[in-house]
């Protein structure tokens, strides 16, 4: 137990083996389910309700409902042999009814249902033979006993080995421990909301009614509140730690980049620009810039990234770009390289693979300065990689990295560096919030001029022969095209195609000489040979996994062929499709399906083919898919909420968000004065730092601790 929770919260942070009932064996149990304290049984929400109501008759029950009805026991029926069901008729008060048992002992249920006895029993219906039955009752209880029977029932997760009866016992156990905890929420917003407190909201959506607790009852809103305004301070708390870390104005006389700004074939769109201006005003200041660039594929961050970097040289200083694969680290360098030399800047690319005396002088040229733009993998936060000068830190793909890591490498500025993050994925308004709450944001909402719009069609897997003989012809006609698999090799446990065998029959039926394989297990040179030979255009095809999904520009690919788009999500559609239309050609993206779709999967191919919007198609995911599977919940950072949910509770994480900011900026506890973290809290305070420990924030007040 943490010794500085506050002692309030001391019973709910108990472990499970101190409530009647579990015992060590039963609390491995529970583990598994992700509880090992009392606290956690709290936030171990219902599923669904079960209506234990008494009725008058099961008759009209629906299969597969729950049915609790007085009956009285007829003629007992046991099965002729052992693998045959024991029957046992019953009547309510307007229809027969069986009820079954499989491999039961013939005298338990003699002795539960005696001939000519009334009980009430409770369990499933289903239908045999046209006739009504009840498989192993759920109960089987006196008149009296139904009488004291709660009317709902909440049901919730178990794992093999664990009943719904303990675990309600446990709950229930665990309700009688809540403390009465002081009020976090503000005043004005509760009494506006109608909240109840946080007991009695805990209490009612352990004892749901009728149908369960919707997502709009107070109890269910106010819990949702609670773990929303606890994320986002935790969020603007991290936020207020960074800025009130070292930092420095860094400002540049514009000189690189006017250089290349001339070297660029084409003007930045207006999106760029008033990206830029943010950026250079953010890194101007005193405080840290902490900053998310977003924009959808094509947009031109890459372009907004080196801007940002030359304002960083411009200053004296230096720059890193960090990106989450070393073919997106190695697209970075070849991009940025030649706009660099335009402006006499030197860029080194830095990775896993880089050993020996490459390394070493790759090290030694960024530690003396030299090298003032740094672009590499995670490589670049290992121990021996020092900066001379490091100002600025851009995370490319941030969501396939955490918090933790970015950490460590803007720690690595010996005065604070400033922190630019990108995501090439446009992000939910809600995701946003959830994931990057703490940064300032800027959107790429245009397209470089030029750019010709995709033409997107879904094709069944049938019409292959059809799509090879047009690939055909494109190659003749010099054009290049990606043909994309979700898999590398053949598994047994799928049909999806794997890459290795759609290359091997793409060479046989369109030559070897044409096409090219790229997927990650390859070895890092053979990689490296396959994306040269299709970039230089010796390979006009290029079979690959989702390893191109981001950051590979090849202007001169005009056809994306993916296959079994069905298995793919929207965004990650929408990426690949991204790898075309680069160019001043028209392009083409083929989403080839095994039929018959899914609806789901026939929804997101129809949004692909209706919009090239990013933002309105990442929306569109996050519906379909979910919070978790858009982002990638494990590698996020992304939080896991046991009562808000990401893609309904839009209004209230907002509202969460602003008052989160408002108390860091106001409160003195939270360091409102400006001068940082007074000693000692307010009643408010105090309530929001219980809030903190209760919903396991502990990071956030530790920030407290050492700002």
């Amino acid at each position: 137990m943490c010794a500085s929770r506050p002692e309030i919260l001391f019973p709910l942070f108990a472990e499970v083996t101190a409530l009647t009932g579990i015992g060590e064996k039963v609390a491995k149990l529970y583990e598994k389910l992700g509880v090992t304290r009392v606290r956690d049984l709290l936030y171990l929400l219902p599923t669904s309700v079960i209506d234990r109501r008494l009725r008058h008759t099961a008759m009209g029950a629906q299969e597969g409902e729950v049915v609790t009805v007085e009956v009285e026991v007829g003629q007992h029926r046991p099965g002729r042999t052992e693998s045959q069901p024991y029957r046992v008729a019953c009547y309510d008060a307007e229809v027969g009814l069986e009820v079954v048992f499989f491999r039961a002992r013939s005298d338990w249920v003699q002795r539960v249902l005696p001939p000519g006895r009334r009980v009430v029993i409770s369990g499933k219906v289903d239908y045999f033979d046209d006739r009504l039955q009840i498989a192993h009752p759920d109960l089987i209880i006196s008149r009296a006993e139904a009488e004291s029977l709660p009317p709902f029932e909440p049901v919730y997760p178990l794992t093999q080995g664990l009943g719904q009866k303990n675990v309600r016992s446990a709950v229930g156990q665990a309700l009688d421990r809540m403390p009465d905890l002081p009020e976090w929420i503000d005043p004005g917003l509760r009494a506006r909301e109608v909240w109840p407190s946080w007991a009695a909201a805990m209490r009612r959506i352990h004892n749901p009614e009728g149908t369960g607790i919707s997502r709009a009852d107070p109890a269910r809103q106010r819990l949702a509140y609670d773990e929303l305004l606890s994320h986002q301070l935790a969020l603007a708390l991290a936020r207020a730690r960074m800025k009130r870390g070292k930092g420095r104005p860094t400002t540049g006389d514009g000189s690189l980049r006017e250089k290349v700004l001339k070297a660029l074939p084409y003007a930045p769109t207006g999106a760029q620009q008033r990206a830029v201006a943010e950026i250079a005003h953010d890194m101007g200041q005193e405080e840290r810039m902490l900053r998310l660039l977003q924009g959808d594929v094509g947009a031109g961050k890459t372009l907004v990234a080196l801007m940002a970097m030359l304002i960083a040289v411009e200053a004296g200083g230096q720059a890193a770009l960090m990106a989450p694969t070393e073919i997106l680290a190695r697209q970075h360098g070849a991009a940025l390289m030649p706009l660099a030399e335009a402006a006499g800047v030197r860029v080194v690319v830095l990775t896993g693979r880089d050993k020996g005396s490459r390394r070493a002088g790759l090290l030694s040229v960024i530690g003396d300065g030299s090298a003032r733009i740094v672009i590499g993998t995670h490589a670049l936060f290992q121990r021996d990689v020092a900066f001379r000068d490091l100002r600025l830190v851009i995370v490319d793909e941030q969501h396939r990295f955490g918090v933790k890591q970015r950490m460590e490498l803007t720690g690595k500025a010996e005065f604070g560096a400033d922190v630019l993050v990108m995501t090439a994925t446009p992000i939910p308004r809600t995701l946003a919030l959830a994931g990057y709450g703490d940064l300032d944001t800027s959107i790429l909402d245009e397209k470089p001029p030029g750019r010709q719009p995709i033409d997107t069609a879904a094709v069944p897997m049938g019409r292959y022969p059809e799509i090879v003989e047009r690939l055909r012809a494109a190659i003749g006609r010099g054009q290049r095209a990606y043909w994309v698999c979700p898999l590398v090799d053949e598994s047994e446990l799928s049909d999806l195609t794997a890459a290795e065998d759609r290359f091997a029959q793409l060479a046989q039926e369109l030559g070897p000489e044409h096409v090219a394989l790229v997927h990650g297990q390859m070895p890092p040179d053979e990689k490296d040979a396959a994306m040269h030979a299709f970039q230089t255009g010796a390979k006009q095809v290029l079979v690959a996994t989702t390893v191109i999904e981001v950051g590979v520009d090849v202007p001169e690919a005009t056809i994306m062929v993916i296959e079994r788009a069905e298995a793919f999500g929207l965004a990650q559609l929408h990426q690949l499709r991204g790898r075309v239309g680069r160019g001043a050609g028209r392009s083409a993206c083929v989403l080839l399906y095994e039929p018959p779709l899914g609806e789901t999967a026939a929804e997101r191919l129809q949004t692909l083919r209706d919009t090239e919007d990013g933002f309105r198609i990442a929306e569109a995911d996050l519906k379909l898919r979910g919070a978790g599977d858009v982002l990638g919940t494990a590698q996020s950072g992304l939080p896991r909420f046991a009562v808000a949910d990401l893609e309904t509770d839009m209004q209230l994480m907002q509202i969460a968000c602003d008052e989160a900011r408002l108390v860091v900026a106001t409160n003195p506890y939270f360091g409102g004065d400006g001068t940082g973290p007074a000693s000692e809290p307010d009643e408010r305070a105090k309530a929001l730092r219980i809030l903190l420990y209760l919903m396991e924030r502990d990071v956030a007040v530790r920030f407290l601790k050492s700002a």
